[in-house]
């Protein structure tokens, strides 16, 4: 069957068309909403041998190359990796620097309150229970997403900070670098009853006593140990600030370095951060804090996060555990993150950026168009989206008018209302 093509529409029609086309443009995201970012957070499926019976999340920004890095981000009880994801502050920054997230998830079938079961040996030695699950989505990682090997991180809150411990003690040929966000040492426990003694009081070990647990969990094993972050709020009573005392006295004997902090500075937040040789290891000590991972919700480079349960409005710890782990560009970060502003004989350091035509804090207003030939936003399937941010902001074209706000080196926010 061959169908005539229509009529010419008159001309009057043509007009009325391309009215309703400029009104839809003024309207923006009035009259169609754009499609949500293609990157999301993923089940996987089948990642290979699981004797901890967890479940993988994972996330890769858009257009991720083989060859980045990968953190592994272990939730808190109550939590799931979703929540996590959520409101942690890391997406910020996978989008940012490039590199993949992967989530591993607990249940109420293996713990009453979905906890990791750092305390269980069966989970806590190498090549068993959870601490094999989680090993085997980073295998899963390198061999399907490209990641680099020699560049896989974990960090955690909680049960999860010192699940994240029993990986950097049993997996240190695997992980470059960890940090442990309100958690315990390894090996602090051995069972439920030494669990809530180590989560409420001080364990009687010397760093050397702490740093030979480490030791004994691969042994044989000669290659050098993580680097660790260690954050503990002061004022925390699920976890008591004993355990980052613990923590740093177990990881500076295992990196070989003393207990004395090199430097000392203060941070925002109420944060004092100790640094112990040559940035081997890191405690971030937060005044007033109680249980929970410190976020910074904002705009700024160096914010991050939302909160919610466990999720402390302090300072934001992703972004400085992403450094501390030489994400931000691929090279090796300063020994200190940029400190509060103090009175100073000199000027206080700032994060390293590449060499950028608009300053840091400018904000412009502009048409989605213009936005985007200036290389402040990027357009997609006739949308626009802020670069870096990937903050949705309508239709593509002149009409449309937006104000964005540069908060890092080619990272811009919507700021409409704010400038």
């Amino acid at each position: 069957m061959v169908t005539s093509l229509p009529a010419r529409p008159p001309r009057a029609a043509l007009a009325l068309t391309t009215l309703l086309l400029v009104l839809a443009g003024l309207l923006g995201t009035g009259l169609i909403t754009p499609p949500a970012r293609a990157a999301s957070l993923v089940q996987v499926g089948s990642f290979g041998a699981n004797p901890g019976n967890l479940a993988m999340y994972a996330y890769r920004p858009d257009g991720l190359p083989g060859g980045r890095p990968l953190v592994v981000l272990l939730h808190g009880c109550t939590q799931n990796a979703s929540g996590y994801f959520a409101d942690s502050g890391w997406r910020k920054y996978a989008d940012q620097w490039g590199f993949a997230l992967v989530l591993p998830q607990t249940s109420s079938a293996n713990n009453s309150s979905s906890c990791f079961n750092w305390f269980q040996t069966g989970d806590t030695t190498r090549g068993q229970g959870e601490a094999a699950s989680i090993r085997a989505m980073v295998a899963y990682a390198v061999a399907d997403y490209g990641t680099d090997p020699s560049r896989v991180y974990v960090s955690g809150l909680s049960a999860g900070g010192a699940m994240s411990a029993v990986m950097l003690a049993t997996y240190p040929d695997v992980f470059a670098a960890g940090s442990i966000a309100a958690g315990l040492a390894y090996r602090c426990a051995s069972s439920l009853t030494e669990a809530s003694g180590c989560q409420y009081g001080p364990t009687s070990r010397t760093p050397q006593q702490w740093g030979d647990l480490v030791r004994n969990a691969y042994p044989g094993y000669t290659g050098p140990y993580p680097r660790v972050a260690v954050w503990q709020g002061q004022s925390d009573y699920t976890v008591v600030p004993a355990n980052g005392a613990q923590s740093r006295d177990q990881w500076t004997n295992v990196r070989g370095v003393s207990q004395t902090p090199s430097s000392t500075r203060s941070l925002t937040g109420g944060t004092t951060l100790k640094v112990y040789g040559d940035d081997d290891v890191r405690l971030y000590e937060i005044s007033g804090m109680g249980h929970g991972l410190p976020v910074d919700p904002g705009g700024a480079a160096d914010q991050c996060g939302a909160t919610a349960a466990y999720f402390l409005d302090a300072i934001c710890s992703a972004y400085h555990d992403a450094r501390f782990f030489g994400l931000d560009g691929g090279a090796q970060p300063s020994p200190s993150p940029t400190p509060t502003t103090t009175p100073s004989p000199s000027p206080s350091p700032s994060p390293r950026a590449t060499p950028s035509a608009t300053p840091t804090g400018t904000c412009v207003r502009a048409g989605n168009y213009a936005h985007t030939t200036a290389g402040r936003a990027y357009q997609s399937g006739g949308y626009t989206y802020a670069k870096g941010s990937n903050d949705a902001m309508g239709l593509w074209n002149t009409f449309t008018t937006h104000a964005l706000r540069q908060t890092g080196p080619d990272y811009w926010v919507l700021a409409d209302g704010q400038c």
